[in-house]
């Protein structure tokens, strides 16, 4: 988290091109539907970060944190939230490949 007085940068602000754990951890409480998708976080501290993560992983634990064995309509919306993530991210010049120093 960049600038941790200021809180988290926001999904639209994050690090590779939104390509970030905490990056993930949003979109993944819009999949399912913890937040609304308008809801970047900008400015969430650390300890609201936290509390979503937690959530999030809660969500998750009904199907062993595996998108395929979320139900239909939430392994769809998973599906669009992340293939447009993905996108833009590319369109921004994000790079799946690791680094040497990564």
């Amino acid at each position: 988290m960049s600038n941790q007085s200021a809180g988290y940068v926001g999904i639209d602000n994050d690090d590779n091109a939104g390509m970030t754990a905490l990056a993930r951890i949003v979109r993944d409480a819009w999949v399912f539907e913890l937040l609304p998708e308008t809801e970047t976080c900008q400015g969430w501290s650390a300890q609201q970060m936290q509390a979503l993560y937690e959530k999030v992983h809660e969500a998750w634990e009904p199907y062993a944190h595996l998108p395929s064995r979320l139900p239909q309509e939430l392994r769809e919306r998973h599906a669009r939230i992340h293939d447009v993530a993905l996108k833009s991210a590319r369109a921004r010049g994000w790079d799946a490949e690791l680094e040497d120093d990564d």
